[in-house]
């Protein structure tokens, strides 16, 4: 965001603004992204593109964690409740901590 944006002088309480915590940014006017959104979204770590797909791995997992999507699993396969678990996870948290930085910056920006 450009630093002159406008010629009037700022009314927010910055110290207040700087202050607050995650928890305290009201992010409800910020629309819900679509599952059909996500789909169309390409994966990067550390830059680099992350195919689509599924990998094979070896994992040790606690008994409890396994006999619990086993029984969560029904008609289907239970490393399928754990895949969608670990995802929705990941993307829930990643979103929602680069949510918050963009916030903060664009905030830092006004000021």
């Amino acid at each position: 965001m450009n630093k002159n944006f406008s010629s009037k002088a700022s009314h927010t309480n910055w110290e207040s603004v700087n202050k607050m915590q995650d928890k305290d940014i009201d992010l409800t006017d910020i629309p819900e992204i679509k599952e059909e959104q996500l789909s169309k979204a390409k994966v990067r770590l550390g830059g680099k593109l992350v195919s689509k797909g599924k990998v094979r791995i070896n994992i040790l997992l606690d008994a409890d964690i396994v006999a619990y999507f086993k029984s969560k699993a029904g008609g289907r396969g239970y490393q399928t409740l754990i895949n969608e678990a670990l995802k929705e996870n990941i993307l829930h948290d990643d979103l929602e901590s680069m949510l918050r930085k963009i916030v903060r910056e664009e905030l830092q920006g006004i000021h």
